[in-house]
């Protein structure tokens, strides 16, 4: 049930020379004229803002091809690399490392971050001795993935308050699967434990429970994930990308401007329809996106951060990529 130690950015060495070359094939139609079919995975029992750009009338005459979910936004990612699919979504440290290795792809548009309302906190037992940064060495801490962007949020937590590079070392993140993450902290098999969206939510309506802090209170609002193409599909394919960015950047302000029980209700009615057999409890949960720009507008920062989490953990080298090179908004017709 526990696993320890690293096992993500491993992950976006996995078929990264495939991703490297495959990319090459990853092309729209061509001399044909633009693809106006995008292939994507989803997430099961979940509503991605691409689906509910298409059944909001955003996508205009471009058309989701579904091909099955994923658990993983760096296999996402990759698989957009690879050209097994279109486009592909990720947290932006995965994005960084996939560029870093040789993957031509760049971000078009932010889908998911951090707020109020989404944010992912750093949970102890109500009555543990754990209160400050210095108290977490020599303890475990509970994340789904391992040097992804709950570990870099808790690395920023103990820089900030002064916790050496050594100290750190003592810090313990361990991989936990989110529906067991509660669990474990309330038996004591972890001193910490990360929880965020419905997960969070049901835990602390049963209390006993103190959040230590959060991805929010770290950084503020701010995007933590956005949606790749390969820069060759950018070339080949540039309408059916903007009418899909701009379409994805509609939904999203959509959901910013509509009553909450409107947009649950829309979510639960597309997760319904499409007859995959899915739980629609956790929609039930939603509150926000936590995209912080308007229309998913990415900013530098959102990707110069990871860029410089990861040179100091010695995963890339500060000068393997280029920051503007990273990302477009050129294809957002709402935040271009």
């Amino acid at each position: 049930m526990i696993s320890t130690r690293r096992n993500f950015l491993g992950l976006a060495l996995l078929g990264l020379t495939a991703a490297a070359t495959g990319c090459s094939t990853a092309i729209g139609s061509g001399g044909a004229g633009e693809t106006k079919t995008l292939r994507y995975q989803g997430w099961a029992g979940d509503v991605t803002l691409p689906e509910l750009a298409a059944d909001l009338g955003y996508l205009d005459d471009v058309r989701l091809e579904w091909v099955g979910n994923t658990t993983s936004g760096p296999q996402d990612i990759q698989s957009a690399a690879t050209g097994q699919v279109d486009f592909g979504g990720a947290f932006n440290g995965a994005v960084v490392k996939l560029k870093a290795a040789g993957a031509p792809i760049k971000s078009v548009i932010g889908y998911y971050g951090a707020d109020e309302f989404a944010y992912s906190g750093f949970y102890v037992l109500e009555d543990s001795p754990i209160r400050s940064a210095r108290d977490l060495i020599g303890k475990k801490v509970g994340m789904n993935t391992l040097g992804a962007h709950h570990e870099a949020m808790l690395g920023i937590y103990l820089k900030r308050n002064g916790v050496s590079p050594e100290e750190v070392a003592k810090v313990e993140p361990i991989a936990v699967p989110p529906v067991n993450t509660e669990q474990s902290v309330r038996q004591g098999q972890i001193e910490v434990g990360v929880l965020g969206g419905i997960l969070r939510d049901k835990a602390l309506e049963k209390g006993g429970l103190r959040k230590l802090f959060s991805d929010h209170d770290l950084l503020g609002a701010f995007t933590a994930g956005t949606y790749v193409f390969t820069e060759r599909f950018l070339h080949d394919n540039p309408g059916t990308v903007r009418t899909f960015v701009t379409g994805v950047a509609k939904a999203i302000e959509w959901s910013r401007t509509t009553a909450r029980e409107e947009v649950v209700a829309r979510k639960v009615d597309i997760l319904t329809k499409r007859g995959r057999n899915e739980d629609p409890t956790a929609l039930r949960y939603w509150k926000s996106n936590g995209v912080a720009g308007k229309g998913g507008r990415i900013e530098d920062r959102e990707l110069s951060l990871w860029v410089d989490w990861l040179a100091e953990r010695g995963e890339i080298g500060k000068d393997q990529v280029v920051v503007s090179d990273l990302y477009t908004n050129e294809f957002n017709g709402v935040a271009a």
